[in-house]
C-alpha cells in the first residue's frame, strides 16, 4: 500500500475544500501549511505581501512540520496559484523537507492564471522527486468540482490508501 499525505496552504479556503474531496477519496493523512505569521485577511494586502515575498524568493517561516515525511510514498501538494508560482508557503515546506524519491502530486486554484508555472517550480525546488499531472481549479471550483477531481484522480497512477474503499468505481 502507498502511504499518502495531502499537504496544502489555503489563504482563502478554496485550496482547503479540494484537499478534503481528494482525501474523502484516496485516504491518507491531510496538514495544513500554516505560516508562522498569517497573510493578512483583506485580498488586496494579501496580494502585495505575496507579490514581494515571491520577488524576493522569500520562504516564510512556517509552524508546519512533518517529522515522519520518510513513510510517505506519495505527497499531494495544494497551493493558490499567486504570480503564477505556488505560494511561498508551500515553497518553504518544500525546501524544509527531503522529498526524495517521493511521487507529488500538485493540485491548484487560480483566479485566472491556471497552473501558470507551479509545476516547473515544484520540479525546481524538488528535483529528485516524480512531480505527475496536476489539477487546477478555477477560484473554488463549480458545482461539479467533485467530478472534476474525480475525473483527475482516475488519470493518476495511485494505489488507494489503506482503510479507504475504491469510490472511483461507484
Amino acid at each position: 500500500m502507498s502511504h499518502i499525505l495531502i499537504i496544502y496552504y489555503s489563504w482563502s479556503g478554496n485550496t482547503r475544500k479540494i484537499a478534503h474531496i481528494i482525501q474523502k477519496e484516496v485516504g491518507g493523512d491531510m496538514v495544513e501549511i500554516i505560516p508562522e505569521n498569517p497573510y493578512p485577511s483583506s485580498y488586496n494586502a494579501t496580494v502585495e505581501q505575496a507579490k514581494k515575498e515571491i520577488k524576493m524568493d522569500y520562504k516564510p517561516p512556517i509552524k508546519t512540520k512533518i517529522e515522519d515525511i520518510e513513510k510517505y510514498d506519495i505527497i499531494f501538494v495544494g497551493t493558490p496559484n499567486w504570480w503564477s508560482t505556488i505560494a511561498p508557503p508551500v515553497a518553504t515546506f518544500l525546501t524544509q523537507h527531503n522529498l526524495l524519491g517521493k511521487t507529488i502530486i500538485p493540485f491548484i486554484t487560480h483566479g485566472g492564471g491556471g497552473q501558470g508555472r507551479v509545476v516547473s517550480d515544484i520540479k525546481r525546488l524538488c528535483p529528485e522527486s516524480k512531480v505527475l499531472e496536476p489539477l487546477s481549479i478555477y477560484e473554488g471550483g463549480s458545482t461539479d468540482l467533485r467530478e472534476k477531481i474525480l475525473e483527475w484522480l482516475k488519470k493518476l497512477p495511485i494505489k488507494r490508501g489503506e482503510n479507504n474503499e475504491d469510490k472511483r468505481s461507484m
